[in-house]
């Protein structure tokens, strides 16, 4: 078993806690991101998992071997970096195996892991050109290989794609999670891009001022936040105050918001009488409703490809709505609905 366990870690620099009493575990094969917005603590947090620093409290676990104060290089990781970190003056091949020659690995077993890692990453091609011959994603593939011809229990992504443009991150995540799943390797990936945790990850651990905020399955974290800065952090939410006048049926409450009255279907109930409430814009019904109807006018739009953002205001509070259907130009005000159980309760009003 080459699980990690993070155990009520704590990073300190001075007075500022970068990382405050953490606690969390990834499985064999598990793909587990740690996702927040600069400053969170979550790249401070990885640090301490690979052992470029130690932490100020806590424990660290790999395959049940506490490795607290085990320096980088003698734990069984790697960490693939947000630059490249490869050596210019050494071709592909010699930056692959660069880190099995400080190990002094046979000639024969470096060569089969080379042909190995660079037949996976489709890099057999490359193998005698330098650094700056190659694309960008070519690069991140060679970090990546390097990283993997160590043959690590536990894999490390420090927002390995974050220098890339749009349409090769999401080659190159592709990349990542196959050749992940194809060796059983336990990640953790840190990133700032909700995307690339939506799409990559298992399990998604958000974190927030060094603490984690919520965590869980991608579906579960975007479908039942638990507080607003979750919500917001992941996909587009409208956030409401909100006061809870009554239930009026099992799993059924009627709530006072800014824009009205409106009823919210739950299996939980709310957690306190004055709380946030949120709604995703996605979710929004066209159309006149027998519940939570909505009538108002639209004051900006903005097009996004296969659907147009509006924004709508009541009682001049703005709200976003996505509207996925053509022969929009004419339109100015919109009828809509939001189902009950579209409705998600949030944490408590302070």
């Amino acid at each position: 078993m080459n699980t990690v366990s993070v155990q009520n870690v704590s990073m300190r620099f001075g007075d500022f806690t970068a990382v405050d009493d953490v606690s969390f575990t990834v499985a064999d094969g598990e793909f587990v991101t740690l996702l927040g917005p600069s400053g969170c603590g979550k790249t401070t947090l990885l640090n301490v998992v690979s052992g470029f620093l130690q932490p100020s409290a806590g424990k660290i676990e790999i395959g049940g071997v506490d490795v607290t104060f085990v320096p980088p290089e003698k734990r069984d990781t790697a960490m693939c970096f947000q630059s490249y970190a490869l050596f210019p003056h050494l071709s592909v091949a010699e930056n692959l195996q660069f880190g099995l020659k400080q190990k002094r690995l046979p000639a024969a077993e470096r060569k089969q892991r080379l042909n190995d890692v660079a037949e996976k990453l489709d890099l057999v091609a490359q193998l005698e050109k330098l650094p700056n011959q190659l694309s960008g994603g070519q690069q991140q593939r060679v970090a990546l290989g390097r990283a993997l011809t160590m043959r690590p229990s536990v894999v490390l992504f420090d927002e390995p794609l974050s220098n890339l443009d749009a349409k090769l991150r999401e080659s190159v995540r592709l990349e990542i999670r196959k050749i992940q799943a194809d060796y059983n390797l336990a990640a953790i990936y840190v990133t700032h891009d909700q995307g690339e945790a939506l799409a990559m990850s298992d399990r998604i651990l958000i974190m927030r001022n060094g603490k984690i905020e919520q965590s869980g399955t991608p579906t579960e974290i975007y479908n039942f936040p638990q507080t607003s800065f979750v919500a917001d952090f992941i996909g587009d939410a409208n956030i409401l105050d909100a006061t809870i006048i009554g239930q009026e049926s099992e799993d059924f409450w009627r709530v006072s918001t800014e824009i009205g009255e409106l009823l919210v279907k739950s299996d939980t109930p709310p957690i306190a009488k004055r709380l946030k409430i949120c709604w995703r814009p996605e979710n929004a019904q066209f159309g006149a409703g027998e519940m939570n109807s909505i009538e108002a006018p639209i004051t900006h739009r903005a097009f996004q490809g296969n659907y147009t953002d509006l924004f709508i205001e009541m009682n001049g509070v703005a709200q976003r709505v996505q509207w996925r259907r053509s022969h929009l130009e004419d339109i100015t005000s919109l009828s809509m609905n939001i189902r009950p159980e579209d409705i998600i309760f949030l944490e408590a009003m302070t």
